[in-house]
């Protein structure tokens, strides 16, 4: 397939690029400076744009592909860039006619305890300093609620997503922390990357939110 990635330099998005191009698929690496992603493959074709700037640009790059995938994710101090940036990845999906995925966060995702609480609302649950993008990613779901036009999937991470083994061991949820044995809600970017690129290959855009997780006990992600 020939997909368009935006904001494939980051972590997730770097995942994703390196599961699409080891299954073969053509890949519009979008970054603000993606130069250095073309020596990935020459199944990679860099593409340098500011989707917070060039958003027509970012709907017009994105015809011809087959999927558009958002990894998009603004650094810390920046949360509330999540929403506009959003919404661009769904106005260049909606207007191409593509199906796009999402990368959303945890934060709506409720407690494996039962208890009701989300991630967000749980006491105690979210350290301090990652309540500013919990909270874009909140207001990121809001934005997928209302859109009704675009054929958007989104994924969500689990608990912690953080650098780790590939495992090709995860499961799927939908709107409650998947954990494994243990207890444990995680995954590593590598299986999130490679969870992403399996919704891609399997469907359409369907307008439904997902969450993913390792399925058995691993070695614990190290925080941040």
């Amino acid at each position: 397939m020939k997909i368009i990635l935006f904001g494939a330099t980051g972590d997730v998005g770097s995942a994703a690029l390196k599961a699409a191009v080891s299954r073969g698929h053509h890949v519009t690496a979008v970054a603000r400076q993606p130069q250095a992603l073309a020596a990935i493959s020459p199944n990679v074709t860099p593409l340098a744009l500011d989707l917070l700037k060039d958003t027509d640009a970012a709907a017009e790059a994105a015809k011809g592909h087959d999927w558009v995938i958002s990894a998009l994710r603004p650094p810390a101090g920046h949360e509330a860039d999540l929403v506009p940036l959003t919404r661009t990845a769904l106005a260049a999906a909606r207007r191409a006619a593509l199906p796009v995925l999402i990368t959303g966060g945890a934060a709506t995702l409720k407690l494996a305890d039962g208890s009701g609480h989300t991630v967000l609302s749980a006491p105690g649950f979210l350290p301090g300093g990652v309540r500013p993008i919990a909270e874009a990613c909140a207001e990121q779901d809001a934005l997928l609620d209302a859109e009704t036009e675009a054929q958007w999937t989104c994924l969500r991470p689990p608990a912690m997503l953080a650098a780790g083994p590939q495992t090709g061991s995860y499961r799927f949820g939908t709107d409650t922390l998947v954990t494994d044995a243990a207890g444990n809600s995680q995954i590593s970017f590598a299986d999130f990357g490679a969870a992403l690129l399996d919704l891609v290959e399997a469907s359409r855009g369907s307008q439904r939110k997902l969450t993913v997780a390792w399925r058995a006990p691993v070695p614990a992600l190290a925080a941040g």
